[in-house]
């Protein structure tokens, strides 16, 4: 080393230099080896903040400009930075300033001020005097459109990518009202959003009966997106259409998405957008309108469930017919609409009769369960004949509305047989009323069981359809054996019959899930009702008997199904489908209850 460094090292062993003043030799201390480390480490931290900076301002000038192709993520080929081990080592023997500390903890922690906007007067909204700096909240972060998406990380090709987009975009998307909006194709979809864009990739590869096999990798890839951005405070009504999409059509994320779709959709005031949109403002057009895709959303997860929903009833919903009459409504939005109107009466049903399912419903609310019953016929009326042909999804849009009535008209009257014991004590607990209402809700269940057998269209549907149909399906199965196995004496109805459409209705099921994905919900549902059929030693119609054979696998998980007949206290929404958790136990598929962020 002292060869290179120009030095010579005598024999005392201090090394002489040869100075320029006065001709004389100076004698230095060797440098130690702690202390050439210590130097490079320096430098080398130097140099790395100095990168740092510049990447940040080159960001920055990036999101000003739109530079949407701009790539700063380090390259295979491309050093990498110091390690946070090496910069402690080299920083730990120097003390910081106590004053430079003090401004370093008060730079990370307060990034809150007081704020006045002069344009607004005294009836603001209160906490907008308080405001977070996003600047000094999060310096590094970069708009969620600059991150890189499952494309252009490699986990799909493009090739793959549009053809998923594709089986999203031209058929599931119209099921729910054209979640995706404006975005009419893939690199639009990539721009807004790479949550968005693994949403859309990850819900087609489930309907697809070619690019099935990507659905694991595209699912993982849309779980790390949504768990890496849960803090985010970059998220966008873009993000809101990706988590509502995973939500309407992946049972172990639904319950926790639709949670952060809410919570997002109120920090950037979604619900304000129909203030806007009501003076024919587009943009607040489209904000009332995922507004109202988050509501139905959640409302599909929560009631149904016996949970409370998150979004809140108020001017926005009272106004939805109004989003009507502005020049930008479509179809669709008629739709949609018609869906809001319906959870609005559901959820009312929600707030009055509670989740109690152990107790009767008390005489006087009986008359507040008809008026509710009057409003579901009401809507019925009023939206039934109010949609044509789609050229996506068929007669869905007419027809969706006849099975969305029936659902809700099952949910209402079940509430009848709340409390009510099976058998022959069930008779002096039902009254002229109750039993009516009870009946009522037998038709509703056989009048979705009768579509599912005799309407092939229909049955196209189902591997399509969000997860509210295939549950609810499941529900007026089970409601329907239960009625003809333990309350056949206690309301009129004919056994024979009803046993008959369930085993039609199974066979009908087996039918419709040989192609679907493994994964999707309805396969599950299908192989479960089955061993329930089994064990109630239903007979099957002859001509059906070649059709309809339980396979072998499933006789040691027959007990299970049995033990949840029989284990029902009452005779309720929430307590005749069984916990998703149980049929993930039982059913034995590979995306088990370990694995799920919440239960649907």
């Amino acid at each position: 080393m002292s060869h290179y460094l120009g030095l010579r090292k005598p024999q005392n062993g201090t090394i002489r230099r040869e100075s320029p003043l006065a001709g004389h030799k100076l004698a230095t201390p060797a440098p130690t080896l702690q202390t050439l480390l210590e130097d490079d480490v320096t430098w080398k931290g130097a140099v790395v903040q100095k990168i740092k900076r510049l990447e940040d301002t080159i960001a920055k000038i990036a999101s000003k400009i739109d530079l949407s192709d701009l790539d700063l993520q380090p390259r295979p080929e491309d050093p990498e930075p110091m390690s946070p081990s090496v910069a402690v080592m080299a920083n730990s023997e120097r003390p910081a300033s106590p004053g430079l500390q003090l401004r370093d903890e008060r730079k990370l922690t307060q990034t809150w001020e007081v704020v006045m906007d002069p344009r607004g007067g005294p009836a603001s909204i209160p906490a907008s005097c308080v405001s977070e700096n996003i600047r000094t909240a999060l310096p590094n972060s970069l708009p969620t459109s600059r991150r890189s998406d499952l494309i252009s990380t490699g986990i799909i090709t493009l090739r793959q990518a549009l053809a998923l987009f594709d089986t999203y975009h031209l058929r599931l998307d119209h099921f729910l009202y054209r979640i995706l909006g404006d975005h009419i194709s893939l690199d639009s979809a990539r721009i807004a959003s790479p949550l968005l864009t693994a949403a859309v990739c990850t819900v087609g590869a489930l309907h697809s009966p070619s690019l099935g096999h990507l659905f694991e990798i595209c699912y993982a890839e849309y779980k790390d997106l949504v768990t890496s951005q849960v803090f985010s405070k970059n998220l966008n009504a873009d993000d809101i259409r990706g988590l509502c999409i995973g939500a309407f059509w992946l049972h172990e994320l639904s319950w926790a998405l639709i949670g952060n779709a809410v919570r997002v959709a109120s920090d950037i005031n979604l619900h304000s957008g129909i203030y806007k949109a009501l003076k024919g403002d587009r943009e607040g057009y489209l904000q009332a309108r995922l507004y109202y895709l988050v509501y139905v959303c959640d409302h599909h997860f929560s009631i149904a469930y016996g949970r409370p929903p998150m979004s809140r009833e108020g001017f926005i919903i009272e106004s939805a017919s109004r989003l009507l009459e502005t020049e930008h409504a479509t179809e669709d939005d008629a739709r949609l609409i018609s869906q809001v109107k319906e959870w609005s009466v559901l959820g009312k049903v929600f707030d009055t009769f509670g989740v109690d399912v152990d107790t009767a419903i008390a005489p006087e609310t009986i008359p507040q369960l008809r008026r509710y019953s009057i409003a579901l016929d009401t809507w019925f009326a009023d939206w039934h004949e109010s949609f044509s042909e789609n050229r996506r999804v068929g007669n869905y849009p007419q027809k969706g509305v006849g099975f969305h009535f029936h659902f809700a008209k099952l949910y209402l009257c079940s509430h009848a047989f709340r409390g009510v014991p099976a058998g022959e004590n069930a008779t002096q607990c039902f009254s002229p009323e109750l039993e009516e209402i009870a009946n009522a809700g037998v038709l509703s269940a056989m009048s979705i069981l009768r579509v599912i057998v005799s309407d092939a269209e229909f049955r196209s549907f189902m591997n399509g359809l969000p997860l509210y149909f295939d549950t609810m399906l499941a529900f007026a199965v089970v409601f329907l054996l239960k009625v003809a196995t333990k309350y056949a004496t206690v309301i009129r109805i004919d056994t024979s019959k009803i046993l008959s459409l369930v085993s039609q209705t199974v066979v009908a099921l087996r039918g419709i899930t040989q192609s679907m994905h493994r994964q999707h919900l309805l396969v599950v549902i299908a192989e479960g009702l089955e061993r329930l059929l089994v064990r109630c030693q239903v007979p099957v119609p002859a001509a059906q008997e070649a059709a309809y054979h339980a396979s072998p696998a499933m006789e040691p998980h027959a007990h299970f199904e049995m033990g949840w007949m029989e284990n029902m206290a009452s005779f309720d929404f929430q307590t005749n489908f069984p916990d998703m958790d149980d049929w993930w136990i039982h059913y034995n598929t590979p995306m088990g209850p370990g694995r799920a962020m919440g239960p649907v």
